[in-house]
């Protein structure tokens, strides 16, 4: 198993400097000067561009800034914003919170029920409920988050008067104690409903093709042959065989964690790392980009590796080829 870890670090690392010098290179190609935004467009002077250019290390050459980046790395240091002068590092950790609340909370419900409508919808394959319940999962995968998002809003908020519209906190709730989770709480109802209600169509439909594709084994039917009960057969063979393309797209999904619920936190105004990155991508701000997508980087390798390893349990051929 060590052996087995050990090459998915390798290869994780060699993943996240590859993403470091891609990110590098498509953030400086990309049209637009941070300096020029930041210095403002009525009466630019010149010699305050060529200052702050030098101040940010931008009038060196690209090698040079990569490498130059890369070793602050190495100390921990991911840099200083152009747009507010705070290091990175700084304001990464202060959006990471609410965007870990939000997508871990959303994503673990998608499982949860996603899961359990589709081995539900399996097992009764073709009957009037699984009509039913897929056709609402295809309704909600097709429906746009941030539509979903406003109407959810539009309904819960403005007419009901039961839930926030927007923010993570009130500003007369209490600042600690069980005042402030149960408003924090309240504030996460409505983004963490739009974001699991697009969520669990993906679940669904994997769980019940994959319960439906191993239920059709032939080893399943010498099972039944042999008279097996039912209920054993799903439960020691079916289920852990379906499982596995659920662990991948879960895994997949917390990978990508940072930057998948940007749009909802836009439409809820959630303090996070998605609307974090927006803000910096229209602001050309070099330092917090390389930040986040350093930050995106080294969540999709944990992930992977993390994914690797719950397969050598649920999958005992992993565990025998690959993992001694």
């Amino acid at each position: 198993m060590k052996r087995y870890i050990g090459k998915r670090l390798l290869t994780a690392v060699l993943c996240v400097l590859l993403a470091l010098l891609l990110n590098f290179m498509i953030i400086h190609a990309a049209p637009g000067d941070p300096i020029r935004i930041l210095a403002g467009s009525d009466h630019v002077s010149p010699d305050m561009v060529a200052q702050l250019t030098q101040k940010y290390g931008l009038d060196k050459p690209l090698y040079v800034q990569f490498l130059r980046y890369v070793g602050n790395l190495l100390h921990g240091d991911m840099g200083v914003s152009i747009y507010t002068n705070q290091p990175v590092a700084q304001e990464i950790m202060e959006k990471l919170g609410p965007t870990l609340m939000l997508c871990l909370t959303s994503c673990t419900i998608a499982l949860i029920i996603g899961t359990l409508i589709g081995i539900f919808c399996a097992r009764h394959v073709g009957s009037k409920l699984d009509t039913f319940l897929g056709s609402i999962s295809y309704f909600f995968d097709s429906t746009p988050s941030f539509w979903l998002g406003l109407m959810l809003i539009l309904v819960f908020a403005s007419w009901l008067h039961l839930l926030p519209t927007s923010g993570m906190i009130s500003l007369r709730a209490p600042a600690t104690g069980f005042g402030h989770v149960l408003d924090v709480l309240k504030h996460l109802i409505l983004p963490g409903a739009a974001l699991s209600l697009t969520l669990i169509p993906y679940y669904f439909r994997i769980a019940r093709t994959s319960v439906i594709q191993v239920g059709n084994e032939d080893f399943i039917t010498t099972l039944r042959a042999a008279g097996m009960s039912e209920q054993r057969i799903y439960r020691k063979y079916v289920f852990r065989n379906a499982i596995l393309p659920v662990v991948t797209v879960f895994g997949i999904q917390l990978a990508y964690i940072v930057s998948g619920s940007a749009i909802v936190e836009i439409v809820f105004s959630w303090p996070g790392m998605g609307s974090y990155m927006m803000t910096a991508i229209s602001r050309r701000d070099y330092p917090t980009l390389m930040g986040i997508y350093f930050v995106i980087s080294i969540s999709v390798a944990i992930m992977m590796i993390a994914v690797d390893v719950v397969y050598t349990y649920l999958d005992p051929r992993i565990s025998r080829d690959g993992a001694k």
